[in-house]
């Protein structure tokens, strides 16, 4: 595929330190493989993908997607945010071949290959990089879901409206937890 990411699967919501409450097809295994080229799993994302930088989306890249994955779905959030868990990318249907996403996605509500985007917390669409109060570091955590079939939404979703239309459609998923801190 030639679209601004790169051919294979994507996984979703997981470890206990991120995870969203999710109905899935089957008991999905935490088997996706989730990196970034910019930063590593548990470590400090680099401010060119935050509000104090350039505020583009990281390049994410991931592997072992299951059999009969037919899109993938993405959520990025904060779990640390002072008013509860603060969203910053809602992002589905993705093709099933989709290995890897590039930096700095376009903010449009739908991208090539019938690629939509959703509403962040920020109630702009597209990707909002991390923005954390001064103070503690704050986790930012990447969830891939790979799912049996496209979703039926309309650009613009909500987080909550992606994880009630992913309901008992997930198949696998992973997860890349990366933090920021403003001194």
């Amino acid at each position: 595929m030639s679209f601004w990411f790169a051919a294979a699967g994507l996984g979703c919501l997981v470890a206990a330190s991120c995870a969203d409450n999710v109905k899935t097809a089957k008991e999905p295994a935490m088997n996706i493989q989730i990196t970034s080229p910019a930063f590593a799993a548990g470590q400090p994302i680099p401010e060119k993908y935050t509000c104090d930088g350039l505020d583009v989306s990281p390049p994410l890249q991931w592997t072992n997607a299951p059999a009969g994955t037919k899109s993938f779905a993405l959520i990025a959030d904060d779990p640390d945010a002072p008013m509860g868990t603060w969203v910053h990318w809602v992002l589905y249907n993705l093709p099933a071949g989709t290995t890897s996403l590039a930096e700095n996605s376009p903010k449009l509500p739908e991208l090539p290959g019938g690629v939509k985007q959703g509403v962040n917390d920020f109630r702009q669409i597209g990707y909002g990089g991390p923005c954390p109060p001064h103070g503690k570091p704050h986790r930012y955590c990447f969830k891939l879901c790979a799912l049996d079939m496209p979703l039926d939404l309309p650009s613009g979703a909500t987080k909550a409206d992606l994880l009630k239309a992913m309901t008992g459609h997930v198949l696998a998923e992973g997860q890349l937890m990366g933090t920021y801190q403003r001194r």
